[in-house]
């Protein structure tokens, strides 16, 4: 996962929890980013049908819908990125080394079956699963304590 789907399932259950409209000020210091980089991620959010937003005074972001509708997939598809990307491949195209020439091949073909996995599988992840499991670790702390 890359820093943008964090940020994207950080404010979303952070908007989840609130239940009410949220500044990008108040969402970047849950964050701990900045809110220039929080308005970038919503604006991709907000254009796939997953947030409201309202400017001035009284506005800021909501939950479009049930959270227990929006499912970890969605963000991903929002984003448009790969879950999996490697900045780096090994070998060369120019060599008469057939490791060397067919290992970028092999290792894409990799990434995009991780891909597809981790989009079945957070496909079946919703926001609200995500609350749920937040719940359940604070509830764990305070019997701790």
């Amino acid at each position: 996962m890359n820093s943008e789907f964090i940020i994207a399932l950080h404010a979303l259950a952070y908007l989840r929890h609130r239940n009410t409209k949220v500044s990008s000020e108040e969402l970047a210091k849950s964050i701990c980013t900045n809110p220039a980089r929080i308005r970038k991620v919503m604006a991709k959010l907000k254009k796939a049908g997953l947030l409201e937003t309202r400017e001035g005074n009284s506005g800021g972001y909501e939950l479009q819908g049930d959270a227990s509708t929006i499912k970890l997939s969605d963000l991903a598809q929002a984003l448009q990125q790969p879950l999996t990307k490697s900045g780096w491949r090994s070998g060369a195209l120019n060599t008469y080394c057939m490791v060397a020439t067919g290992m970028g091949t092999v290792v894409d073909t990799l990434e995009a079956s991780l891909n597809a996995v981790c989009m079945q599988y957070l496909s079946q992840i919703t926001i609200e699963d995500i609350s749920q499991q937040l719940i359940a670790i604070e509830n764990h702390k305070n019997k701790e304590e």
